[in-house]
């Protein structure tokens, strides 16, 4: 089992997310928004991170980069789940240090794979 930060300001999309994970026995700690996404890593250093991109403030491209450049929560594998689907935003979260990127609505069996991959590692 693992532990799983969700970044994301839609209490829906959280919802969601939350109950695919729980389901297949992870546990879940959740953020608003990328400040406190960013702050959570920080204080849990949770296994693994789904981070949206498009969140007030600090978004989660931003985020992605602070996490993936800081000594504390640079391990930890991000996966962005964003409705932007094009490439470019593909390579961009790449770029920002994302492992991976999921395109929202997210398939729970796709899900599920990556996340079973990345905790791999």
């Amino acid at each position: 089992m693992a532990q799983i930060l969700i970044v994301d300001d839609s209490p829906t999309e959280l919802h969601v997310l939350k109950g695919m994970l729980e389901k297949n026995g992870h546990q879940v700690i959740t953020a608003g928004n990328g400040e406190e996404g960013v702050q959570t890593a920080k204080d849990n250093h949770p296994d693994l991170i789904l981070m949206d991109v498009v969140m007030p403030g600090l978004n989660g491209f931003q985020a992605t980069r602070q996490l993936s450049r800081d000594t504390l929560t640079r391990d930890i594998p991000i996966i962005i789940v964003s409705t932007k689907s094009q490439e470019t935003d593909r390579v961009w979260g790449m770029r920002q240090g994302a492992r991976d990127y999921l395109t929202k609505p997210v398939a729970e069996a796709d899900l599920m794979a990556k996340v079973a991959a990345l905790l791999a590692g």
